[in-house]
């Protein structure tokens, strides 16, 4: 853990709120080839940027739809990360996963939408931050049998999109 991060975090507020959207049907995962934007070329979840006067939960459903043509219900919400980046504007991402759905995938302007067997993730293709808080998201997924439920904390210390720190953990939820 690094204390560059520690300091940039004191009295920290994002210059922009985004979300990610995990579609899971076991053992599959809802995945996109991002083609415009921030992450271009990256593969994630369909998410985006919240716009004014719009909530995280309303915006990540909106993003399914546009980015993928899928309409989700029953969205829960499994990690908050913050991005705090030397060189580009700070994100406060809001993670959520779905496993109902109606609707085909299909392609459009933003994303190439495909479906991934968990096991065969490829974290290479990815954000690389995403390495260290993805596999925590699905693995608590996978595991719906447990008596405490838990939300992933992320803080990601970046210049330009490379990691330079992070720290992840889980905060049990009452």
């Amino acid at each position: 853990y690094n204390k560059d991060l520690v300091a940039r975090l004191k009295n920290w507020i994002p210059d922009i709120l985004g979300t990610l959207v995990f579609v899971i049907d076991l053992p599959w995962v809802l995945l996109i080839q991002k083609k415009t934007g921030h992450g271009a070329g990256k593969i994630n979840g369909p998410g985006g940027k919240v716009h004014v006067g719009e909530n995280p939960r309303d915006c990540a459903l909106r993003e399914v739809q546009e980015e993928v043509g899928l309409t989700v219900d029953g969205l829960e919400l499994v990690a908050e990360l913050k991005f705090v980046d030397k060189s580009w504007p700070d994100w406060l991402g809001y993670v959520y996963v779905a496993s109902s759905f109606s609707g085909a995938i299909h392609e459009t302007e933003e994303a190439k939408p495909f479906w991934c067997h968990i096991q065969e993730i490829s974290y290479d293709s990815m954000w690389e931050s995403d390495r260290y808080w993805l596999p925590h998201v699905l693995r608590e997924k996978a595991s719906q049998g447990q008596d405490i439920e838990r939300k992933i904390q992320g803080e990601f210390l970046l210049d330009a999109g490379e990691l330079l720190a992070h720290r992840c953990y889980a905060q049990e939820l009452v």
